[in-house]
């Protein structure tokens, strides 16, 4: 009896510990995803009774269910619309976390070296005026590679996607037939290609068909050993994607009070000019209150130690400026 009596007094503080914990669940963007599921692991393991659960389903998906109070939070790539903000069930704080790079992803064969984009060359292909892997204009900038007479299968986002809204905020800055026919967005209406759910999606279809070229998160690219190239960027210079040249696109960014900015054509010398920010959506005046400030200081955490480790998942850290005003509009505005 004794026995049985110490057992139960072992495991019911286990079961208090369980009773207790608490699930904050966001959902949203994929370009942030791997960093995401990094520092939510490591906060949990540091506060075992705090569990997130975010689901990567495209920025689309993130503010429409942030907007209609459903989740926690949400996360985007591409900052809410005016409109979006003015619908929204809940007001909505827009917190930089990292910043990232969105890359020219391509499967050409017999082409293993790194291929020069222009902006003539990008829009060219994704508004289906160049449609084989040997015309003239993508010869011209890559004098030293011979292409294959391959036609070219874009390969876009099929869902609402703030990798989307990042590809065509540059391409709408580049290409006056873009912006006056697609536009930018997170989702548009695409003249060309074939579309992949997530990152993820579209980068295993740049590996599955010859003559692909679709754009990607840098790290999925990396992580998915995907050729991408470098891009022409509004100095002149073709600029490959890198921790130091998305870093270089935010230098001298005058950040607004709300934290809506784009960083995309960024005018500096080193700058890869297909860069942005990432947002996590947060509700300034939660219901639950309890939650609320568990995720306040879950996001504090992140601007914080989570920082350090953005790095190692080639996400570029926010400058000390930026993320030391992002902390002071928590603690200011998340009540």
């Amino acid at each position: 009896m004794k026995r049985a009596l110490r057992v139960l007094f072992c495991i019911f503080p286990l079961a208090i510990g369980v009773m207790a914990q608490t699930t904050l669940n966001g959902a949203g963007a994929s370009f942030p995803y791997p960093i995401y599921s990094k520092w939510f692991s490591e906060y949990h393991n540091q506060h075992s009774d705090i569990q997130v659960n975010y689901q990567s389903v495209g920025s689309g998906a993130g503010i429409r269910q942030v907007q209609a109070g459903t989740v926690d939070f949400g996360a985007s790539d591409g900052p809410m619309t005016d409109e979006q903000i003015a619908s929204s069930k809940v007001k909505v704080l827009h917190v930089p976390t990292v910043l990232g790079a969105v890359v020219p992803a391509y499967n050409i064969p017999g082409v293993s070296g790194e291929v020069k984009f222009t902006p003539d060359v990008l829009s060219g292909i994704f508004l289906g005026k160049i449609t084989n892997w040997n015309d003239g204009a993508i010869a011209k900038a890559n004098p030293d590679i011979k292409f294959p007479n391959q036609n070219i299968t874009v390969v876009h986002r099929s869902d609402g996607s703030g990798t989307s809204y990042i590809w065509t905020d540059y391409l709408s800055k580049v290409s006056s037939d873009w912006a006056n026919t697609a536009g930018k967005s997170t989702s548009v209406k695409w003249p060309v290609g074939v579309g992949g759910k997530g990152n993820e999606g579209v980068a295993g279809m740049i590996r599955s068909l010859p003559g692909s070229v679709g754009y990607i998160e840098l790290i999925y690219a990396l992580q998915n050993k995907i050729p991408y190239g470098s891009v022409k960027n509004k100095s002149g210079t073709f600029v490959k994607a890198s921790l130091e040249s998305t870093t270089a696109a935010a230098q001298g960014v005058k950040m607004p009070a709300d934290f809506r900015v784009s960083i995309t054509d960024s005018p500096g010398k080193t700058a890869y000019p297909i860069a942005s920010f990432t947002w996590l959506l947060i509700p300034t005046s939660p219901s639950d209150k309890n939650k609320g400030n568990l995720l306040k200081n879950l996001v504090l955490w992140c601007l914080d130690s989570g920082e350090g480790m953005a790095s190692n998942l080639s996400y570029a850290p926010l400058p000390k400026e930026v993320a030391d005003k992002a902390k002071d509009a928590v603690k200011q505005q998340v009540k």
